[in-house]
């Protein structure tokens, strides 16, 4: 799992650098398929991971608008902010997490429960769907995506 986060974070810096060449009004323009454009899915993959380690720990979520963030800086500043929390988290993970409960109330009022381990995995395949979003309005935009490819990330554990 620890790897799967660090293929997700890798992936994001370049498309963090795949951003700089790209015009800000570009990053901003809402697009169809996602929670707005790029730049905004960025700040919606950062805020839902840290929000998820954050109460996983029983601490509280993270509640500001896109509308304050509406950079490549800020939004790249954001992240660097909550990457130590979550990379500590992650990072430290141990197997004994795996089955820790996590309960909460919806919106409707019904209760439900998901184990650490399915969060964990939820975070990863929310961050490679959003990441396909990013690599079809890469090629609106007229530029190559970056790669999703896991290979040659040099990121398996060599024997």
């Amino acid at each position: 799992m620890k790897t799967l986060f660090q293929y997700n974070w890798q992936v994001r810096d370049e498309w963090f650098k795949w951003c700089e060449d790209v015009e800000e009004a570009e990053l901003l323009l809402v697009r169809t398929g996602g929670v707005g454009g790029i730049l905004h899915t960025l700040f919606h993959i950062i805020d839902v991971e840290w929000s998820w380690i954050r109460v996983m720990q029983g601490k509280p979520d993270f509640q500001e608008s896109f509308d304050d963030y509406r950079s490549l800086t800020l939004v790249r500043e954001l992240e660097a902010a909550f990457k130590p929390e979550v990379e500590g988290f992650v990072l430290n993970w141990k197997d004994e997490m795996e089955n820790n409960i996590f309960t909460d109330t919806a919106p409707d009022g019904r209760i439900f429960q998901d184990t650490w381990g399915e969060i964990m995995r939820h975070m990863i395949a929310h961050e490679i769907h959003h990441i396909g979003q990013l690599s079809v309005w890469a090629r609106e935009v007229g530029k190559t995506p970056v790669s999703a490819n896991f290979l040659g990330r040099g990121l398996a554990k060599k024997k």
